[in-house]
């Protein structure tokens, strides 16, 4: 136990130590594993010198519980943890989740909604100007002025509602090193404000004369077009080498977000993962029923950092960002060799992933001398020219692990981005997948069908996916083996008329796919789609989008896609007759629901085949596997 870290002040005496350099306040439990921020943050700050107790899941109805080492002798870190404190808390529909993955047991309710303004006001209470610090994905996506689902309103930076000195954005090892270096050398953290990758707080006057400026907080409360224009500035700026300073008035008061940091290079990525990680969560757990999070993180290898595909609804390239950062070879295969000497080694690396897995390098050497491209996705709708497709280092990597003694069997479960490996003229990589790295089944995101619908997701049309589940189903065929496409949807995502839902319930019908879960569109902070979803726009044209808002409106997309199911039959009968497709009830081999006069048939009939979200055999126009002779 002594190997962790401090959770109390009791283990930071058993060190010798009278006071600790920061306390580190996080929503998770404590588990000390590369998968988890707080373990990263407070390992690379160990590794340079700094002591650090940890506070998991702190009482917060008073003060009391922040005070467990005393006043830090510079400063206190807080992170809501691996994800959003409201996400973590709520589902699409607003409704409270039963289960909590980052909490002892599962157990839901061990962290206050908005957890990073709630800690931080309680360490105010407790220490008055101490120096606060905020970081992780909580603080990152609400760094700005933000659409908040929950609250259905626009929320100020969590700078100023939280109270801290700094906010620390995206991947923080080197910023939060640089912030307590100085501060170990008697700066006062007032006078901090030219560290990448960081927020601060100061008044108008003082506001530099530098950068690009969004819409003030008050503007984008008023004008949706606004709101519109300051989210394209925020994303076109988040680039470590052309991304210009942000600034964004509050009132009487300026927030400024400094350029991004560059990104870890190979040799200090590989540095981070070396660091002395217990690699499993703190013995205090054990009576609780563990960590659920650590199951699919414990014997799973991350070799990189950023994404690239940088899809409308995901917080990805606004956190991590979209250049590609990646550990070399032998760093990889050294973490490969230590996970087969855990003690609970079943012979299964569970994943060698990242952010998407497949990707190994930046998307063009353009990227290296000049950046991304401002408003242009480097594969969506379609690969990008100047796109350097190549998986031959990334199977270098997955076939020397795979060769290693103890290991079975190499995953990946992290995803792939199927866009890009069609995309690779040599179609090695895709053989040797299916070949080696899939148990069953491959899950791959094409989230919908639609033409119109895909532009607003920032994705590539189908007929990419139809292309890469066609091949996809030779090589199993080729190999001899039988395995699975099951395709990640999404219901209700701005753009997505009824129109389009229907498209996709007959895209479904017609491909013999069967969605056990449909997942709504989630408006999470920081993303376009969020920004879409709340103002109607697309940030990038200024041009309408559809946005289905209402419970009823998203339940009858959200049918659509599961109109084989019984249960959803009225909502699929309403959602046909409001969109004009009254010809899709019936008896006739392209309907989706039967008439009335056979629900009985419909409902019974035990020729239905079985609901799940896998192509079903049988040859189709769409390519996927003929049904083999009895």
């Amino acid at each position: 136990m002594s190997n962790f870290l401090p959770i109390n002040k009791k283990d930071a005496l058993e060190r010798g130590w009278d006071e600790v350099d920061f306390v580190y306040v996080t929503g998770d439990a404590y588990v000390d594993h590369p998968s988890f921020g707080v373990a990263i943050i407070s390992r690379v700050l160990e590794y340079n010198g700094f002591t650090v107790g940890i506070i998991s899941q702190p009482d917060w109805h008073s003060a009391e519980a922040f005070k467990e080492y005393g006043r830090p002798r510079l400063g206190f870190l807080v992170t809501s943890g691996n994800i959003d404190s409201m996400v973590a808390h709520y589902t699409a529909a607003k409704k409270k989740r039963s289960d909590d993955a980052y909490t002892p047991g599962g157990k839901a309710g061990a962290r206050p909604d908005r957890a990073v303004i709630v800690y931080s006001n309680r360490i105010r209470e407790a220490y008055g100007d101490v120096p606060v610090i905020i970081g992780g994905l909580e603080a990152s996506l609400r760094r700005f002025a933000h659409y908040d689902y929950w609250d259905d309103k626009i929320r100020r930076s969590v700078l100023f509602d939280s109270q801290a000195d700094i906010l620390s954005y995206g991947m923080g090892e080197k910023s939060i090193v640089e912030i307590a270096e100085r501060l170990r050398m008697g700066e006062d953290i007032s006078s901090i404000r030219d560290v990448r990758g960081t927020c601060y707080i100061c008044d108008v006057t003082e506001t530099p004369l530098t950068g690009a400026e969004c819409p003030s907080y008050e503007n984008v409360i008023k004008s949706k077009k606004e709101y519109a224009v300051s989210c394209r500035i925020q994303q076109d700026e988040q680039d470590h080498i052309r991304g210009k300073l942000v600034k964004q008035r509050h009132g009487n008061k300026m927030l400024v977000q400094n350029p991004p940091m560059p990104p870890l290079t190979t040799g200090e990525l590989d540095a981070v993962y070396k660091l002395p990680f217990m690699r499993a969560v703190h013995p205090m757990y054990d009576d609780m029923g563990g960590v659920p999070a650590i199951e699919e993180v414990e014997f799973s290898i991350t070799h990189n950092r950023g994404c690239f595909g940088a899809c409308n609804f995901c917080s990805l390239a606004f956190h991590q960002g979209r250049f590609i950062t990646s550990r070399s070879k032998q760093s990889i295969v050294e973490e490969a060799k230590l996970l087969t000497q855990q003690p609970n080694f079943k012979g299964y690396i569970h994943d060698i992933g990242g952010p998407t897995a497949n990707f190994r390098r930046p998307a063009c050497d353009v990227q290296l001398e000049k950046g991304l491209c401002k408003g242009r996705k480097c594969l969506a709708p379609k690969p990008c020219p100047n796109l350097i497709a190549n998986h031959e280092e990334y199977l270098g990597i997955l076939r020397e692990v795979r060769s290693l003694p103890k290991i079975k069997k190499v995953f990946i479960r992290s995803g792939i981005r199927f866009d890009y490996l069609i995309a690779d003229k040599d179609d090695k990589f895709f053989r040797e997948l299916v070949e080696n790295h899939i148990s069953g089944q491959l899950k791959v995101a094409p989230e919908h069908c639609s033409a119109s619908v895909l532009d607003a997701m920032g994705k590539p049309h189908i007929e990419t996916y139809l292309e890469f589940a066609k091949r996809y189903y030779k090589y199993n065929k080729e190999i001899g083996k039988e395995q699975y496409l099951v395709p990640y949807l999404m219901s209700s995502h701005p753009g997505s008329t009824l129109k389009d839902a229907v498209e996709l319930a007959l895209f479904l019908k017609n491909n013999r796919i069967r969605p056990e879960q449909v997942q709504d569109f989630y408006p999470t902070p920081g993303t376009v789609s969020t920004c879409m979803f709340y103002t109607g726009l697309d940030p990038y044209t200024l041009k309408e989008v559809y946005v289905a808002k209402t419970e009823h409106d998203k339940a009858l997309q959200r049918a659509l896609l599961q109109y084989f199911n019984p249960k959803n039959k009225a909502l699929v009968t309403e959602a046909l007759k409001r969109a004009g497709r009254t010809d899709l009830i019936g008896n006739g081999p392209n309907c989706l629901i039967r008439g009335e006069q056979n629900e009985k048939h419909f409902a019974h009939n035990k020729s239905q085949p079985r609901n799940n979200n896998r192509n079903l055999k049988g040859k189709n126009k769409y390519g996927t596997e003929k049904k083999r002779k009895k």
